[in-house]
């Protein structure tokens, strides 16, 4: 009989609860429902009858005001729509005469944002997570003042590389920040916010050079990297940061922070410590074992992965669209006022990016993807070839029709891309890398998706005199069309799992994440009479 109640008992449960402590466990307890089971059987234990989930006001407020900054980075992307179109007034105190000027304006933020990138991953591991963020506004700030009081084209060039630069060092400490901070029922959207955050930048920007000179918006731009240098102060540094630099008691006071007095920490300081512990986490110093890190499969995987993520949702046209706004909306035809039709689509684009973040928590990564690859590649082709009707109307003397079109297709590219390319990668850079060094190839993966937004900005009115316009349009319509197969057969399925759990599906020890694979299954635990848990 004592055999058979052996073997009806959880091993994981017996070995974690103290003999010491278990005559206190009252059967009656059981009963009454006053004393709830924990899952780690610490009945006894004075965190018993606490939440399993932390205060959600907590996190909601760490995460937005760790990702204040990326609202800045929006602005950088807006800011060369406006300006560009009015540097190209007659009457304007700085002009601009040739599209070497005008695609410099636009991409030299994109030269600095790589080189931020790299610098805040790096610094990310070595002075923390929020040390980092409060480091990255400085050059942001530095840059909207020199924009706002600039007096010829070059002071403008220095202005955009520095808010580029601060754009760059904000990306992956904000996201890695909050990634470490939340639940992972709220992690994927919290995380999302950033995305928010940069189309509401590109909103504020439209908004304003609608009505203000370029000037004017640069020095009332310069007022959110100083706030959220301010705020961050209030915050303390995440909990898994300072397990891995061996400080659970700091960690311990942090994740109180987060989650509120109801909530049970002693079950997620264990989940962290023992974490910690199973991936033997110390602090890399020498560049040789950061390489040797940065070169074992639960990095280069995921590194791989979203290089090449970043690489087809660049090239589908994404930021042609919100750098070259009102120039596009002026050359395809449409007949709507182009400054309008810039702040139409920033609405646009920060609702759907807000409806997004609330599908990334109930739909998962692949869905929305795929969403956006198909929905972007359709009307980035409707696009081109609706322009290169209307030239052909144009050159047989035919007044072109369907002006709408062209705003269909924009705002329809806008609300698809948004609902997957601009909240998914970014996510996933704070899921998917480990954490021992999560902070430098995540610079790392940013950089790599700046760099993209370089090239594609840079090359935009190269390619439109090479290819015209509307065959520059088709091809990253394509290209969009293409990833849709690479998306359905590489990307895996994040939502809902841990980080450790992430962690150790690319580093081989679990094959449990969903990916479109041929002959993928997942593998199943199977236990043998006798056998103890893992």
């Amino acid at each position: 009989m004592a055999e058979k109640n052996a073997e009806t008992v959880d091993p994981e449960k017996t070995s974690l609860v103290d003999s010491s402590m278990r005559p206190k466990i009252q059967p009656a307890a059981l009963e009454d429902g006053r004393t709830p089971l924990t899952p780690n059987g610490s009945q006894h234990d004075p965190e018993a009858g606490k939440t399993e989930r932390g205060s959600a006001l907590r996190q909601v407020l760490a995460a937005f005001v760790a990702q204040l900054g990326t609202i800045n980075t929006g602005m950088v992307f807006g800011f060369s729509a406006i300006a560009i179109p009015q540097l190209k007034e007659p009457d304007s105190m700085i002009t601009i005469n040739t599209e070497s000027e005008e695609s410099w304006i636009a991409s030299m933020s994109a030269i600095g944002t790589p080189i931020g990138c790299l610098t805040s991953g790096y610094m990310m591991d070595i002075l923390g997570r929020k040390r980092s963020l409060i480091i990255t506004e400085i050059p942001a700030l530095l840059g909207w003042i020199l924009i706002s009081t600039a007096t010829d084209i070059r002071m403008i060039y220095a202005g955009r590389f520095f808010v580029g630069l601060g754009s760059g060092m904000v990306g992956a400490p904000a996201r890695v920040y909050t990634s470490e901070v939340t639940q992972p029922h709220l992690r994927g959207m919290l995380t999302a916010v950033a995305s928010v955050g940069v189309s509401t930048g590109v909103l504020i920007e439209y908004a304003l050079g609608s009505m203000l000179r370029w000037n004017i918006c640069a020095g009332i731009s310069a007022i959110l990297p100083l706030m959220a240098l301010l705020l961050m102060f209030i915050f303390p540094e995440t909990p898994s940061y300072l397990i891995s630099r061996n400080n659970p008691q700091e960690a311990r006071k942090a994740l109180q922070k987060f989650r509120g007095s109801t909530y049970n920490l002693d079950k997620e300081m264990k989940a962290l410590v023992d974490f910690s512990n199973k991936n033997n986490l110390k602090r890399l110093t020498g560049l040789r074992e950061i390489v040797r890190a940065l070169l074992q499969p639960n990095a280069l995987k995921p590194f791989t992965l979203l290089f090449l993520y970043f690489l087809i949702y660049q090239w589908s046209g994404t930021n042609t669209i919100t750098f070259y706004a009102v120039d596009i909306f002026k050359d395809s035809g449409a007949s709507l006022d182009k400054y309008l039709a810039a702040v139409i689509l920033g609405v646009i684009r920060l609702l759907s990016t807000i409806f997004a973040c609330i599908l990334c928590r109930k739909c998962g990564r692949r869905p929305l993807t795929m969403i956006s690859s198909v929905g972007c590649g359709l009307s980035m082709i409707g696009l081109g070839g609706y322009m290169w009707l209307k030239d052909y109307w144009v050159d047989i003397g035919v007044t072109p029709t369907w002006t709408w079109v062209p705003v269909f297709c924009i705002f329809s590219y806008t609300i698809t891309c948004t609902l997957g390319f601009l909240v998914i990668p970014w996510v996933m850079i704070g899921e998917v890398y480990p954490v021992q060094v999560r902070g430098t190839i995540g610079g790392l993966t940013t950089m790599a998706a700046h760099s993209f937004v370089f090239m594609v900005v840079k090359t935009y009115p190269l390619l439109s005199d090479l290819m015209t316009r509307h065959g520059t349009f088709i091809m990253y319509g394509c290209i969009s069309l293409f990833g849709t197969i690479y998306f359905y057969i590489c990307l895996p399925e994040t939502k809902g799992k841990t980080l450790q759990e992430i962690e150790d599906y690319f580093s081989g020890r679990s094959n449990t994440l969903k990916t479109g694979r041929i002959g993928h299954k997942p593998k199943i635990l199977e236990i043998k009479k006798g056998h103890v848990l893992p």
